[in-house]
């Protein structure tokens, strides 16, 4: 049991053939049950070549009608990586993990006002974020595969880096993971953590959860009031900025402390009072999780 993909999981790469998209592919690929889960590639120029034994199709619609595939990882450029995620919504894929970083926030908002105009039922994960995996099943990104060991702990977090951190750390101490979801840092994306908790909540095989979180926004608070009324497991939790000044722009687009409840400090002892285990050093999750199961 895993959320979101396992290692039946069809997936199709937009962008393919472009260098991001073909390492990434072939690292995929080479993952666990990569090579039966990556089944198509996308590029209107290329439609009848192939990648690394993968056929590529002109669109998406294409692309699910011959190979099967219900999910679709985005690599494409960022002028054109939103047009990308909505021809993946309009073919009704289950599921569109976008990578791509530096997607102008214009083309998000129009991208997420028609998903939600026209009630679609496409999950999208992203943009701006490393992906997911589900390990030694199959991994969906730019993730290191090594890291990730099988598991019962989920991890949920808006930065990259630091979902590899809580990874390592729960693979050195021998716990490993159910699934691993990066939901990336822009401040217009698709999933959120209140998403993906309810989503580990839901699922038999996860025991505890790790929340990581960043400076700026209302998500990480929104999730932490889910969770004191609704979450049946343990969670511990980590925001990265402690450290940031008020209205300091951080790495990530979404990561502006507007003040009050979006410093670290704040969202932190938000989350406290919502029964989430927290610390300020990213080095004693994985520990601080152990010592609670």
């Amino acid at each position: 049991m895993s959320i979101l993909i396992n290692k039946n999981t069809r997936v199709m790469t937009q962008g393919i053939t472009g260098k991001t998209g073909q390492f990434h592919t072939k690292m995929c690929k080479e993952y666990a049950n990569g090579a039966n889960c990556f089944v198509a590639g996308v590029n209107p120029k290329k439609a009848g070549e192939s990648f690394e034994g993968i056929p590529i199709y002109a669109s998406v619609k294409d692309a699910r009608a011959q190979s099967g595939a219900t999910v679709s990882v985005v690599y494409v450029p960022p002028p054109g990586a939103a047009a990308a995620i909505w021809e993946a919504v309009e073919a009704d894929l289950d599921l569109v993990i976008c990578i791509t970083e530096g997607i102008p926030v214009r083309d998000m908002l129009e991208v997420r006002n028609r998903m939600r105009a026209q009630n679609r039922k496409t999950i999208l994960l992203g943009p701006n974020c490393p992906g997911l995996i589900t390990p030694e099943e199959i991994k969906i990104g730019i993730m290191p595969g090594h890291i990730h060991r099988k598991g019962r702990i989920g991890v949920v977090s808006r930065s990259g880096t630091l979902t590899y951190e809580a990874v390592g750390q729960l693979t050195e101490i021998g716990l490993g993971q159910s699934s691993a979801v990066g939901i990336g840092g822009d401040p217009i994306n698709g999933l959120k953590h209140i998403d993906v908790m309810k989503m580990f909540n839901d699922d038999p095989d996860t025991d505890a959860v790790v929340m990581i979180g960043e400076i700026g926004g209302p998500d990480e608070v929104n999730a932490a009031r889910w969770i004191k009324d609704n979450m049946k497991k343990p969670v511990v939790g980590f925001i990265a900025g402690v450290t940031a000044p008020p209205g300091k722009r951080m790495g990530h687009a979404g990561a502006l402390i507007s003040g009050g409840e979006d410093t670290a400090q704040a969202k932190l002892a938000i989350m406290e009072e919502c029964g989430i285990r927290t610390t300020k050093n990213p080095s004693e999750m994985a520990a601080l999780l152990k010592r609670m199961i």
